[in-house]
């Protein structure tokens, strides 16, 4: 009984608390050498290993998953981008995903470090025997974890841990930037009925003049038939901005993951100007703060704790049996003790300590990969930003302000007789043409700003992790 004692005890005594784990030291190079120096030897190095749960677990990621849900809205109250960036890590199920990942995590961690049950059984022996019962009666036994197997094991799934802590970091930041995209598309589509709703205004207003010069016999039908050929297009136009603002809206409602949002005024104004972007801070900035590196680098430990692990895995464990039985015959009650072991003999992990070495050279492959791709990533974003952001202060500076003047003076000239309708006509097509370019050029100046605020992360619903 004292050796299933023993046995119980080798495992750990505190799944929430425990001693920390230090990580192995040196490059991957030494750790593949020294873990691989002799296929039949099993390294035994770091027998001290052990590891709690990070405690990381308590502090930021698991808030993470109890973000509550906002207050109901008033009824008619404008939606501001704090509170939909709230419902948006509340209720979006990419986030809850990535948190139910990391909590089964956790429990594998605990599973990870439990040592072997103890066994217990009934033996009997040479029964029958001159027609006595033989010897009978029950044993216990145990299987000791030697090398620090189990300490291993958990270090192993810590680094998964890690890795799961900076996906569930990547998954919220793709929520936000989805959310604030979203955000700004509905926020445009809003100016963008307004814009409708004035170029009709001022075409219907064109069309009431044409037909005043018309009854005046200033103006031929034509220009009056002309006007009101814009008039038409003005209410298509307000129709499909329309169109295009419950598509946001509804966009805006898949990415907050709860129910449909009603539509109503959004605060923020869309015409105010991002904060100018530098290439060089960006580009430190990503390189420093990218959950996707943070993630490779984690699996890049992961990697190397588990050839650390391969390579004490032909180290043989011990299993111990005490048996106690009454011998009919003699009448003594004896007792019995069995230890065995397996012999590596043929088998001592060879191809698993290669496998490991593998994976740990693919993981730090991977983490210039992600590297290289998180700046081509952001060379595309920046010059969209560039472009868009040139185009928004040029037009918001020169190009509005002058389409707005001709055609307050058109207009004006027109109704008094003074200007043609064919001016007047190219007037509108002009201020029409310059505020659908300067909306358009806001909305590229947004989503390229924001992915590139946003780490490079989006597509929550898309991307789901590995």
């Amino acid at each position: 009984m004292l050796l299933v004692t023993a046995g119980c005890a080798s495992g750990p005594r505190d799944f929430a608390r425990g001693p920390q784990f230090s990580p192995p030291r040196g490059d991957s190079e030494r750790v593949v050498t020294t873990a691989y120096q002799e296929e039949g030897d099993a390294q035994v190095e770091g027998d001290n290993v052990d590891l709690a749960l990070p405690p990381s677990l308590e502090g930021d990621a698991a808030a993470a998953e109890e973000l509550s849900a906002p207050a109901p809205l008033a009824e008619g109250e404008g939606l501001s981008l704090e509170t939909l960036e709230q419902m948006s890590l509340s209720n979006n199920p990419a986030v809850s995903q990535s948190s139910a990942r990391l909590r089964a995590l956790r429990g594998k961690w605990v599973q990870a470090g439990l040592p072997p049950n103890p066994t217990a059984g009934y033996t009997a022996g040479e029964v029958g025997n001159d027609g006595r019962g033989g010897q009978q009666g029950g044993y216990v036994g145990q299987t000791f974890i030697t090398a620090g197997k189990l300490k291993r094991d958990r270090a192993v799934v810590a680094a998964e841990i890690t890795r799961a802590e900076q996906q569930l970091v990547a998954t919220q930041r793709r929520v936000l930037t989805d959310t604030r995209h979203a955000y700004y598309q509905a926020l445009l589509a809003q100016r963008r009925v307004e814009l409708a709703m004035d170029l009709l205004q001022v075409s219907t207003d064109a069309a009431d003049a044409s037909k005043s010069l018309v009854d005046a016999e200033e103006i031929p039908v034509a220009g009056l038939l002309q006007t009101q050929i814009r008039q038409e297009n003005s209410h298509v136009f307000l129709q499909t901005a329309r169109n295009a603002q419950e598509q946001a809206w509804r966009r805006l409602s898949a990415v907050v993951g709860g129910p449909q949002l009603p539509q109503q005024d959004l605060e923020g104004d869309v015409t105010r100007l991002p904060t100018e972007l530098n290439w060089q801070e960006q580009l430190a900035r990503l390189q420093a703060e990218s959950p996707e590196i943070a993630s490779a680098l984690a699996e890049m430990e992961r990697a190397r704790r588990a050839l650390n692990r391969a390579s004490v895995e032909a180290v043989p464990d011990i299993s111990t049996q005490i048996s106690v039985q009454y011998d009919a015959a003699s009448e003594y009650t004896i007792a019995g003790v069995q230890v065995g072991m397996p012999i590596p003999l043929w088998n001592r992990n060879q191809g698993g300590i290669r496998q490991a070495q593998s994976e740990v050279t693919a993981a730090e492959r991977n983490i210039q990969r992600v590297e290289q791709d998180l700046s081509q990533r952001l060379a595309d974003a920046f010059r969209s930003y560039a472009d868009a952001q040139v185009t928004t202060a040029k037009y918001s500076a020169d190009i509005l302000p002058r389409s707005q003047r001709t055609l307050d003076l058109v207009r004006k000239g027109y109704e008094q007789g003074e200007v043609g309708y064919l001016d007047l006509l190219a007037a509108q097509q002009t201020y029409s043409q310059a505020n659908l370019a300067y909306l358009d050029a806001l909305g590229e100046l947004w989503q390229s700003y924001l992915l590139i605020d946003g780490l490079m992360l989006d597509g929550s619903l898309a991307n789901a992790p590995l």
